[in-house]
């Protein structure tokens, strides 16, 4: 919006304040006021919002047109001004969902219904600011970049100088805000960084109000990283445990399996949640992820995906000859080389990411896929060899479980809107009108997973392995119980979307877990 009608709109407002106030004295005496106090400028990145929309920008135009990155080189050439029209320009992020600073914006309502003059003053592009002023419609007017002047630091000061000759006050976060809170009347901050902390310490500057909207970073981390999601790499020492494979090689090369796919996967998702910054920001639960939140900085998640996936690349190196080290006699029988079910893993999801997550069923079937790669990745650390039995079995137990995944998500869909049952899941191929059909697909292959289960017990690999083998038919009641019950609760709209955080949050999954450990020492029992 345009300052002179913005003016014009905060005029009508406080002349209707003012003339619905019960005491014509104390309303004169209040325009008074007002008319004393001096504009209230906020920086928009990192204070308003709490991410930065120049790189939420870059992050959505990566998801929408890669293509588009191969022009940055050129506009970067021609100054940060113009970089930010150009990026501005060829995408449009949604201003709606942005993570606000919620105690600083309910602040600024506040200041506003009063009739107090708020401008919002940006290094960002004019075209995203103005369509953030519009959306919230509390500002005055906006200040920000044009396309050939970087409104940042001591330019930024310059132009509020030239604006408000009277003074001004300023909300700002980072270090270049240092000028204008020097300079400003009623210094503020919101959610300040430690280097903007520390420098308005050293010029003498105390900020009259702190406006705080972040989670603890430690927190923030564990979460980005998903530590929860590394109980589904505990299926890499499943080759080892139904081998009954004891010695010290392949079960420190396990170790280290476990540890390198739980670095790769935590960067898989960190890459994920980046490409889904947009879509999660639309989801209930998902924009809460501390990208989407704007409590972590998409320049540290790309940093940690390079790191993470360097020291995951170091320990599967290291793997073979931790293996050969320990037990030099033990005769290797894997299923290839470890290295190379890691890299397999790393590239399926990646592409999943990047496209066959809105490819409808491809979808599930990669995650089945997923599941059954860690068990293939652990035959090849820890050098066993992997059934067929379990590789049948795995595929289809999996596979339910990814189709309740979809499925959950669908639900809770349904559950939230009144829309026609053909409402698309945003960021996914699927409709609300597909839930019985995934239904069936999930159940049946959860089914199918106990028919392979029963007729493995009857086979000769497992009589070989356990001694009280015909006990094992005691596991065949528990798998369809777990597994109908999980369906059960998806139907009923009780589902974590994920399968493994009801798997290992859920207190009947945990006794049912216990319950199989007991039965499959028993059937080991001599």
């Amino acid at each position: 919006m345009s300052s002179e009608s913005a003016h014009s709109q905060f005029g009508h407002t406080a002349a209707e304040g003012i003339a619905s106030g019960p005491d014509g004295a104390e309303a004169h005496a209040t325009a008074s006021a007002l008319a004393s106090i001096e504009p209230l400028c906020v920086d928009l990145d990192g204070t308003l919002v709490k991410s930065d929309t120049l790189l939420d920008s870059v992050v959505v135009l990566a998801r929408q047109n890669f293509r588009s990155l191969l022009h940055f080189p050129a506009w970067i050439v021609q100054g940060k001004a113009a970089f930010k029209r150009n990026v501005t320009s060829v995408v449009a992020i949604d201003v709606v969902h942005l993570p606000y600073n919620q105690p600083l914006l309910e602040y600024l309502r506040q200041q506003h219904a009063a009739g107090r003059e708020i401008y919002l003053a940006t290094g960002a592009d004019a075209l995203l600011a103005e369509r953030v002023a519009a959306h919230l419609g509390i500002f005055t007017g906006v200040l920000a970049s044009d396309g050939s002047v970087n409104l940042t630091g001591h330019t930024k000061l310059a132009a509020f100088q030239q604006r408000f000759p009277a003074g001004f006050s300023y909300i700002g976060n980072a270090r270049p805000d240092l000028p204008l809170l020097t300079h400003s009347i009623h210094p503020m901050v919101a959610n300040p960084r430690r280097g903007l902390s520390a420098a308005l310490r050293s010029a003498g500057v105390q900020p009259e109000r702190t406006f705080t909207d972040k989670a603890s970073p430690l927190k923030a981390w564990l979460r980005a990283i998903r530590l929860h999601q590394w109980a589904k790499n505990t299926l890499i020492f499943l080759p080892l445990l139904l081998a009954h494979v004891r010695a010290a090689g392949p079960v420190a090369a396990s170790l280290l399996a476990f540890l390198s796919f739980g670095l790769a996967a935590s960067a898989t998702y960190i890459f994920n949640d980046l490409l889904d910054l947009e879509a999660d920001r639309h989801h209930p639960r998902k924009r809460s992820r501390p990208f989407a939140a704007g409590d972590l900085s998409p320049i540290a998640g790309a940093a940690t995906i390079i790191l993470f996936l360097a020291a995951s690349l170091a320990l599967a190196l290291l793997l073979p000859r931790v293996l050969t080290a320990l037990s030099p006699q033990f005769p290797w029988n894997g299923q290839g080389r470890f290295i190379e079910w890691l890299v397999l893993y790393a590239i399926a999801t990646t592409a999943y990411s990047l496209r066959l997550k809105r490819m409808v069923l491809v979808d599930v079937i990669v995650l089945a896929c997923l599941y059954t790669i860690r068990i293939l990745a652990g035959s090849a650390a820890a050098g066993v060899m992997v059934s067929p039995w379990l590789a049948a079995f795995s595929i289809f137990f999996f596979l339910s479980l990814a189709f309740v995944k979809r499925f959950a998500e669908l639900e809770s869909v349904s559950l939230r809107s009144d829309l026609s049952e053909t409402l698309a899941v945003k960021g996914r191929g699927y409709r609300v009108s597909d839930l019985e059909q995934l239904r069936s697909f999930g159940t049946a292959s959860g089914y199918a997973s106990v028919v392979v289960f029963a007729l493995y017990i009857g086979n000769e690999v497992a009589q070989g392995l356990y001694p009280h083998h015909s006990r094992l038919w005691l596991l065949v009641p528990v798998l369809l119980l777990w597994l109908s019950r999980l369906w059960l609760k998806a139907s009923r709209g009780e589902l974590e979307e994920d399968p493994v955080v009801y798997a290992i949050t859920d207190k009947r999954s945990l006794q049912l877990g216990v319950v199989v450990v007991v039965i499959v020492l028993s059937a080991l029992l001599r």
